[in-house]
C-alpha cells in the first residue's frame, strides 16, 4: 500500500485543486455547500500533505469527485473497500467486479482505470533501461503494482541486457486462479530473440501467499537448466503476493 502511496505524491495533474468543468456547473445551486466544502479540504489536505495525509476512503473520495460531481461520494468509497479490501485493491480490481456495485457505472470505472494505468506507467518507468540489480526497491514495487492484485495467475518474464539493464518486460502467459502454463523453450526463444544475457521470472499468486508450490519449484529448475544450456543468467524467480513477495534466490531455491 505504501508503494503506491508515494506513487501518487508524483501524480498531482490527477487531482487538480481546479474542479472538473462539470463541477464548476454543479456548483451553480445544484450542489450542496456542505459537499462543496468537503471537497474542497480534502484537496487542500493533500496538496499540503500528499496521498500521506490522507486514509484510503479519502483517497479514493478524490478520484470520486471527477466522476460524480454533485453527490456524496463517501459510501460509495467505503462500499467499494469493503468490497475489494484496500484503494490498490479498488483501482486494480476488474471493470466487470466494480461495475457489480450500486453506484458504479462508466464514468466512475474510467477514473480508476485511468489511475491504475497512471500507476503502473510511473512505476515502470522507474526501472525500465535501467540497472535493474541497484534498482531493486523499484523492481519490487513495480510487480506488486502490477500484480498483487490481479485475480488470475499471470507469469512475466524481465528481460536483461549484459549490464543488467532491462530492455523488456513481457508477459509470457496467463492462467487461472492457481496455474499458468509456461513452456521453457519459448522462453529461452524469446530471450535469444531480444539477445538478452539475463532473466528475471516473475508470477503473481492470487491467493495473496507468495509461497512457492512444488510445480513452481519445478518449472524453475527447467528454465534453469534450459538458460545454462545457451548461457543465459536466470537472476532469479519473484513470486507476488498481495503484500509480499518471495525470492527464489534469497530462499536458496535457485
Amino acid at each position: 500500500m505504501s508503494r503506491l502511496r508515494s506513487s501518487f505524491q508524483e501524480m498531482p495533474t490527477l487531482f487538480s485543486i481546479d474542479p472538473a468543468p462539470d463541477e464548476v456547473a454543479a456548483t451553480d445551486g445544484q450542489q450542496p455547500s456542505y459537499i462543496r466544502d468537503h471537497r474542497k479540504r480534502l484537496r487542500d489536505r493533500f496538496m499540503a500533505g500528499g496521498a500521506q495525509a490522507l486514509p484510503d476512503y479519502e483517497l479514493l473520495e478524490l478520484v470520486l469527485f471527477r466522476a460524480i460531481p454533485r453527490r456524496d461520494v463517501k459510501p460509495l468509497a467505503r462500499a467499494l473497500l469493503d468490497r475489494f479490501g484496500d484503494f490498490n485493491g479498488v483501482i486494480s480490481a476488474p471493470a466487470a467486479r466494480l461495475s457489480e456495485v450500486a453506484g458504479i457505472g462508466d464514468a466512475v470505472i474510467c477514473e480508476l482505470k485511468v489511475v491504475e494505468a497512471a500507476a503502473h506507467r510511473l512505476a515502470r518507468a522507474r526501472v525500465l533501461r535501467r540497472h535493474v540489480i541497484s534498482s531493486w526497491d523499484s523492481l519490487l514495487d513495480y510487480c506488486h503494482t502490477s500484480m498483487a492484485h490481479r485475480e488470475t495467475e499471470q507469469f512475466r518474464i524481465l528481460f536483461l541486457d549484459r549490464k543488467n539493464t532491462l530492455i523488456a518486460d513481457e508477459e509470457q502467459a496467463q492462467g487461472t486462479v492457481d496455474h499458468v502454463p509456461v513452456y521453457p523453450r519459448e522462453v529461452i526463444k524469446r530471450a535469444l530473440e531480444l539477445n538478452a544475457s539475463a532473466l528475471i521470472l516473475v508470477h503473481n499468486h492470487p491467493s495473496g501467499d507468495p509461497t512457492p508450490s512444488e510445480s513452481d519449484i519445478s518449472m524453475t529448475e527447467q528454465i534453469h537448466l534450459a538458460c545454462q544450456t545457451m548461457n543465459i543468467t536466470l537472476h532469479d524467480h519473484l513470486i507476488i503476493g498481495r503484500s509480499r513477495e518471495i525470492s527464489f534466490r534469497s530462499q536458496g531455491l535457485l
